[in-house]
């Protein structure tokens, strides 16, 4: 049997998924919002749709399988928007739906410790949005939903590296400020993971084993380049946009147990020092 992912906003962590479906044999259908990216969503065998625009009823009434990567705003989840009532009729026509949230929906914790059960206090507007869209998913009765709260995402083409070559970037140091963060690699093995082993209802944390401050990973990114490390920032003196500045409302350690003990996943990169050496390595064709 072959299986079909409708994937809503095929983006940067879906893109890292479908390669390990594909050599499966399996159908992939994609979204983007901007109808330039068709060719490129083609060229890596992803069945492009334009969402919103196109009417995507057909390929829902196809997938067997649905990965929501779609972001909510103050409108709430624009997938439920158009087309939660007629996934809400198929719900019981999906082996597997998974919904990308972040761990954002836990607020801050002074660094100290969360996992999957911790009570969900955001304190972004978006860590709220996330909540909401979270809440409106499980309520649709009999969808076998999964719930992947993810960490901060880099990978290749999404890393500090380019930033420390042109010199711009900065070590921003705000005391006690830590995040955890994760390989998009290993984002896409745990999705696969979950697939192979569905647990409707489930809910997990992805990120590494180090919760780290942000200016180390900078610090370290410098050393593996032997380039000077920038200069020390202080938070409360740092131009920042607005969105840049949220992201250190915020301070904890993610724990990621779960994907281990229930998902059997090992991580292929399991600290952020192993994540940017493989991808310096992949930036020198090694």
């Amino acid at each position: 049997m072959t299986h079909t992912l409708l994937s809503f906003g095929h983006g940067y962590s879906a893109r890292a998924l479908s390669p390990l479906l594909l050599a499966e044999g399996w159908r992939v259908i994609g979204t983007t919002r901007s109808p330039d990216k068709r060719p490129q969503l083609e060229a890596e065998s992803i069945e492009p749709g334009l969402f919103p625009g196109d009417d995507l009823r057909p390929a829902l009434e196809a997938a067997d399988h649905l990965l929501i990567s779609a972001g909510p705003d103050a409108a709430g989840d624009p997938v439920l928007a158009a087309l939660g009532q007629e996934i809400a009729a198929r719900a019981g026509q999906f082996a597997w739906v998974g919904y990308l949230s972040t761990t954002g929906v836990y607020g801050d914790h002074g660094g100290g410790w969360v996992d999957e059960d911790t009570p969900l206090a955001p304190s972004t507007r978006r860590g709220v949005w996330r909540q909401q869209a979270e809440a409106a998913w499980q309520a649709i009765p009999g969808l076998p939903l999964h719930i992947f709260r993810l960490a901060g995402i880099y990978g290749p083409g999404r890393g500090p590296f380019a930033k420390v070559r042109q010199g711009s970037a900065r070590r921003i140091i705000k005391p006690g400020q830590v995040f955890s963060r994760i390989h998009v690699e290993d984002i896409a093995q745990v999705l696969r993971a979950s697939i192979a082993r569905p647990d409707p209802g489930a809910i997990y944390n992805l990120c590494d084993d180090d919760p780290a401050p942000p200016q180390d990973v900078i610090a370290y990114a410098a050393e593996l380049l032997d380039v000077p490390i920038p200069e020390a920032v202080p938070f409360d003196s740092a131009e920042m946009t607005p969105m840049a500045r949220s992201f250190y409302a915020e301070s904890k350690r993610v724990r990621n147990d779960r994907i281990k003990r229930e998902l059997g996943v090992t991580l292929k990169y399991p600290d952020y020092r192993s994540g940017l050496r493989a991808l310096l390595d992949r930036d020198r064709g090694k």
